[in-house]
């Protein structure tokens, strides 16, 4: 018959385990440390120097009393099932030499926990890890935990999370923080190397094939080491677009990309084979594409795939004021998502004025 002693050891194993590398349904269940000290640690968004300051050093305390719990709780069975080998465990005086030793060992590891707690705290977190790794880019931490926190706040920042690791990529950082620590690099010193890939037949989240890539982030600036960031191969287009420099790739690894990625890979090698239209010479420059703001109008829909009076295609009289990416976005979301067979030769209605077109529709804009 198993005891219940032992019951309860596998379960505060399953339960510690789980606490330390949050799965998803604890996740959900806020049972983390970030939702369970929410009210001390603030805002993320607001102060993402302090929360994350607090955030280590509360996750090194935590963590520490698993072991004096796991001690306390299975005194507390044992008491529950035998007064005397329960009052046993929980007194030293009554207890052996290995009961001790254990016991000395989860005080050890309490203490240790506080004794770190308190180091980084003191001097205003000057002792902190993080805090040394500021001071490395040139200035008082301080300052350069300003610059972060002002940059963390705009929405157009890069995230990933996997697992308990989260990758935050601003205008001019790379931030990757895990359990008990955080690197941090300035994007414009950086060379990113993809080294490895992980192919996953199966995925817990999406139930589908998965494949992750390991980029190692190295900086010019010889005090700050390197580390290795891991993301997705379906989010490595947004990753390059944010970081906008080359991510070498020495190996020649092949990476995933996404359906949406491919579809506009195909997208715009037809783009480049059809017609081009020309600008007047009386004609202004185009504007920004009013989808993203960035890139320059090029793209002007007009009916090339059949005579005019033939097909579903109809001319569009709308001047250009979309670009050839935010135009293949387009295309790609008013396809029937569970038919990505069919998207090439498919159409789709124009973005300002609904006229339907195809991709030998779609024209590059260019002057004589």
């Amino acid at each position: 018959m198993v005891s219940n002693e032992f019951m309860f050891t596998i379960f505060y194993i399953l339960v510690a385990l789980c606490f330390i590398a949050p799965p998803r349904e604890f996740v959900s269940a806020g049972l983390t440390v970030q939702n369970l000290l929410s009210n001390y640690l603030g805002s993320e968004d607001m102060d993402f120097t302090s929360y994350h300051l607090k955030r280590t050093t509360c996750t090194v305390v935590l963590h520490s009393l698993l072991p004096l719990g796991y001690y306390v709780g299975l005194g507390l069975v044992s008491l529950y099932n035998d007064y005397d080998n329960g009052l046993y465990i929980l007194d030293p005086g009554r207890a052996g030499l290995a009961v001790n030793c254990f016991l000395l060992f989860c005080v050890g590891m309490a203490a240790c926990g506080f004794t770190i707690a308190r180091y980084w705290s003191w001097n205003n977190w000057n002792n902190h890890p993080f805090c040394k790794v500021l001071s490395k880019h040139g200035g008082p931490w301080r300052a350069v935990a300003s610059s972060i926190n002002i940059e963390f706040r705009r929405i157009s920042k890069f995230s990933s999370i996997i697992g308990g690791t989260r990758l935050y990529i601003t205008d001019s950082w790379i931030i990757k923080c895990t359990t008990y620590n955080i690197h941090i690099a300035h994007k414009p010193d950086v060379h990113m190397t993809i080294i490895a890939t992980e192919d996953h037949d199966f995925s817990h989240e999406s139930n589908m094939a998965v494949q992750y890539l390991n980029i190692q982030v190295s900086s010019i600036n010889p005090s700050v080491k390197p580390f290795i960031i891991r993301l997705l191969s379906t989010d490595y287009g947004d990753l390059r677009e944010k970081i906008q420099a080359p991510i070498r790739n020495a190996r020649n690894i092949i990476i995933h990309q996404s359906l949406t990625d491919r579809f506009l890979e195909a997208f715009r090698e037809q783009v480049e084979l059809n017609e081009k239209f020309f600008l007047a010479e009386t004609d202004e420059e185009p504007e920004p594409c009013i989808g993203c703001m960035q890139q320059a109008s090029n793209i002007k829909l007009q009916k090339v795939c059949a005579p005019s009076d033939e097909g579903d295609c109809v001319t569009c009289f709308c001047r250009p004021m979309w670009c050839l990416e935010c135009m293949g976005k387009w295309f790609a979301s008013r396809q029937d998502q569970t038919r990505p067979d069919t998207w090439l030769s498919s159409t789709s209605p124009c973005p300002t004025c609904r006229s339907h077109f195809c991709m030998l529709d779609v024209c590059v804009v260019s002057r004589r």
